[in-house]
C-alpha cells in the first residue's frame, strides 16, 4: 500500500488459474475508428452462426480452471444473437461474461440479457469531449456513448470504459477523472495505441493519422490519471509497457492462457501477431488444433535485450537505442498489467 497516495497500486501478474477467452463474433462495425486493429483481410470478414459460436465455445471447456470470456468485434452488438451467445456462456460454465461496445448497443441488447448472465460492459471512449472522442471514433460516437453508458448503469449492469490513449487524446485523460466519477463507471481500462490494423497498416482515414505517445510522456500522464481515478473510487487497469532496471520479461504466450479468436478460425496466443498468418491454433471442423510451425508459438521462447521479441519484429519505432547499439529500455510483454485500485 502506498499510504500519501491512500490507494493500492500493483503489477497485475499473468493468471495460471484462469483463461481468457477474447472471442471477436464478427469483424463488422458501425464505426471507422482511427485505431482500429481489426484487419478483415487477416480475420475475415464472416459474421459467426450462433451454433458455431457455440461450439467454438465449447472447445475452451470443461477444465479445471475457470473460463473468461470477453465478447468482441467489430461490433458485438450488431450480432443479432449476442444475448444468446452470452446465455449460452454462462449455462456452459463460463466464470465471467463480457461485452465490449462501442456504446451504440444495438439490436436491444440491454432488453435481451441481465446483470445475471453479463458481469461488465465495457464502452469505448477515447475523449473527454465530444471534439476529441469523435476526431478519433466519428461524429456523434461520444454522444451515443455516454447515452449507453447511462442506460446499462440504470439498468443495474457493472459497467467499465476503456480509453485508449494516443497522441490525438492524452491531453484529456486527466478530465477523464471526473466524467467517469459522474457516469458511474465501476473500472477503467487505459490502453496503449497498437500498431495493428488500420493504424499498423497505415490505411487512411478521414480523421487523420494517430501515433502512440513517448515514453516520457506515458509515464508522466498515465500513473497520476490512473492513481487519480482510484481516489474516487474506481478501479484503473493499463498496461506497464516499459520494464524497470533488473525486472523481468516474461511472455504471456509462455505463462498464461489468452485466445484471441477471430470469425476465420484463427486463434492467436499473442495480440500483436494478428495482422500476420502466424496464429498458433485454428478452428478446423470446429475442432481446436495446433496449426504447423513455424508460427507465433516459436517465437514466445526467444530471448532478446528489447524485452517482448514480437514488439521488436513489428512495432520497432516503439523502442529507442543508444549510440552503442544497445535498447535505452525494455518493452514489457502487452498483456502485463498495472492495477490502481482505491484502499
Amino acid at each position: 500500500m502506498e499510504p500519501h497516495t491512500g490507494h493500492y497500486k500493483r503489477t497485475v501478474e499473468f493468471s495460471k488459474d484462469a483463461i481468457n477467452v477474447f472471442f471477436h463474433i464478427l469483424t463488422r462495425c458501425n464505426l471507422q475508428c482511427a485505431h482500429c486493429y481489426i484487419n478483415p483481410e487477416q480475420h475475415g470478414r464472416e459474421t459467426l452462426p450462433v451454433d458455431r459460436i457455440q461450439r467454438w465455445l465449447d472447445a475452451f471447456l470443461p477444465g479445471e480452471r475457470e473460463v473468461n470470456v470477453i465478447f468482441l468485434g467489430g461490433e458485438p452488438t450488431l450480432h443479432p444473437d449476442l444475448a444468446s451467445a452470452a446465455a449460452y456462456a454462462r449455462r456452459a460454465g463460463y466464470a465471467s461474461v463480457t461485452i465490449d461496445t462501442n456504446g451504440y448497443l444495438f439490436n436491444n441488447i440491454l432488453d435481451k440479457t441481465t446483470p445475471a448472465i453479463i458481469d461488465y460492459i465495457s464502452f469505448s471512449l477515447d475523449g473527454a469531449t465530444a471534439t476529441t472522442n469523435d476526431a478519433i471514433r466519428g461524429a456523434g460516437s461520444y454522444k451515443r456513448c455516454i447515452e449507453g453508458i447511462g442506460k446499462a448503469v440504470a439498468k443495474g449492469f457493472s459497467t467499465s470504459l476503456i480509453y485508449t490513449v494516443s497522441t490525438a487524446n492524452i491531453c484529456e485523460l486527466d478530465d477523464m477523472t471526473d466524467l467517469v466519477t459522474d457516469l458511474g463507471v465501476d473500472r477503467v481500462f487505459i490502453q496503449v495505441l497498437g500498431i495493428r490494423g488500420r493504424s499498423g497498416t497505415g490505411e487512411s482515414n478521414t480523421r487523420g493519422k494517430i501515433a502512440r505517445v513517448s515514453k516520457r510522456q506515458w509515464e508522466s500522464v498515465v500513473p497520476a490519471a490512473a492513481q487519480a481515478m482510484a481516489k474516487r473510487g474506481i478501479t484503473v487497469t493499463y498496461p506497464k509497457v516499459f520494464l524497470s532496471d533488473g525486472e523481468k520479461f516474461e511472455c504471456a504466450g509462455l505463462v498464461a492462457e489468452n485466445y484471441f479468436v477471430f470469425p476465420n478460425g484463427r486463434v492467436y496466443r499473442c495480440p500483436l501477431c494478428e495482422d500476420f498468418p502466424i496464429h498458433g491454433m485454428a478452428f478446423e471442423n470446429d475442432r481446436l488444433v495446433n496449426t504447423p510451425r513455424i508460427n507465433e508459438t516459436d517465437l514466445f521462447c526467444l530471448n532478446i535485450p528489447e524485452g517482448c521479441v514480437m514488439n521488436r519484429l513489428v512495432q520497432p519505432g516503439n523502442i529507442s537505442y543508444g549510440p552503442d547499439g544497445v535498447p535505452e529500455y525494455r518493452i514489457a510483454c502487452c498483456m502485463l498489467k498495472e492495477e490502481v485500485r482505491p484502499a
